[in-house]
């Protein structure tokens, strides 16, 4: 597939479009069939993991351990609890995101994304003329390695924001490994099976979604569906507004927000690793007509010269082996994403 070139970005943000008309909705961001947050979504049972449990050796972490397979076989997410991070530093974590929204447009556009790149403050990726627009501004940052961070993306103000960015990484690397070691041995597989092809050179990014109010959540989408390239997608919700939903048999879910909890995802990466068993969420995003909304998404990708593929132990004649071994999976997922496709297509054998 040809590397899509962007067209001009949008010269206003969404928020900007809020604020200067609360009753309309411009015709790029309209979409059939939305149906808005409302009590015709059934609420999804997202499984609650306990992460202290799983990287124990006690006797109770195997009933976590097979918890954790049922949860990411059916539903491809959990809520995780005793992850480590106090309520105070998501808190922290939540104010700061706050507070950069809340900025002055022209505070905000010094860290404007460039052309043809994801990373820094803006919206999204125009790459054809009738491409239907998610209401969502978004700061997108590389949080690891270190030394591939672009701090002229990094917010300045508020003052803390960078250094609570840069714990907070920290603190999610270690819910990484634990929650990729306790997926292995969850299959009966060495605990480094899927560690191993994560690699040590793999990048964490940073995704701060801002959703303003929405006139027409009937009508607009805050995110189209799609399912994550990564291999472990982290989200610190917003603490009262939900808005996300996953599709499961055909049917959007709302999934309810748990004080304290991050909700973790595998993305397309871990399907392929798992060689299907673990399933990647399809999910969006809806608007609301009376609350804006802000989230944090961490996604933990492999480096993309890193060979993701299954894993040998997890193929036999009873589960052929589903996927092709794959590269720069995230290059080819942001291609598909924008057209509305899903890129495990191209991964399938």
């Amino acid at each position: 597939m040809a590397q899509p070139i962007e067209l001009q970005p949008q010269a206003i943000t969404v928020q900007e479009l809020a604020a200067i008309n609360s009753r309309q909705v411009p015709e790029r961001y309209i979409r059939e069939g939305v149906g808005a947050l409302d009590a015709s979504f059934p609420v999804l049972d997202v499984p609650t993991i306990d992460l202290q449990l799983l990287a124990s050796s006690s006797s109770t972490s195997g009933d976590e351990l097979d918890k954790l397979r049922s949860a990411l076989s059916s539903y491809g997410c959990i809520q995780a609890i005793n992850h480590g991070i106090t309520s105070a530093f998501l808190d922290k974590l939540r104010e700061v995101a706050r507070q950069f929204f809340a900025l002055p447009s022209e505070e905000k556009k010094k860290y404007s994304r460039e052309i043809g790149s994801i990373e820094g403050y803006g919206n999204d990726m125009i790459l054809s003329e009738d491409q239907i627009l998610d209401w969502t501004d978004r700061l997108y940052l590389i949080l690891r390695p270190e030394d591939k961070q672009t701090l002229k993306f990094w917010p300045e103000n508020p003052e803390s924001f960078r250094g609570i960015l840069n714990d907070y990484s920290t603190k999610l690397h270690v819910i990484l490994e634990v929650l990729l070691k306790a997926m292995a041995r969850s299959l009966n597989l060495e605990e480094n099976q899927f560690l191993q092809q994560y690699g040590d050179q793999a990048t964490m990014q940073a995704r701060f979604n801002f959703y303003p109010i929405c006139p027409r959540p009937d009508q607009v989408l805050g995110v189209k569906p799609h399912a994550d390239g990564s291999v472990i997608t982290i989200l610190l919700p917003d603490k009262e507004v939900e808005g996300l939903q996953v599709l499961k048999d055909d049917q959007w879910f709302n999934v309810p927000i748990i004080p304290q909890a991050l909700l973790i995802n595998v993305g397309d990466q871990a399907e392929i690793m798992s060689n299907g068993i673990f399933k990647s969420p399809v999910h969006r995003v809806v608007t609301n007509s009376e609350r804006e909304r802000i989230t944090v998404a961490v996604f933990c990708i492999p480096h993309p010269d890193q060979e993701i593929q299954p894993v040998e132990e997890l193929i036999n004649e009873t589960h052929p082996r589903l996927y092709k071994k794959v590269k720069d999976y995230v290059s080819l997922y942001f291609q598909y994403y924008q057209q509305g496709r899903r890129p495990m297509e191209a991964a399938l054998i």
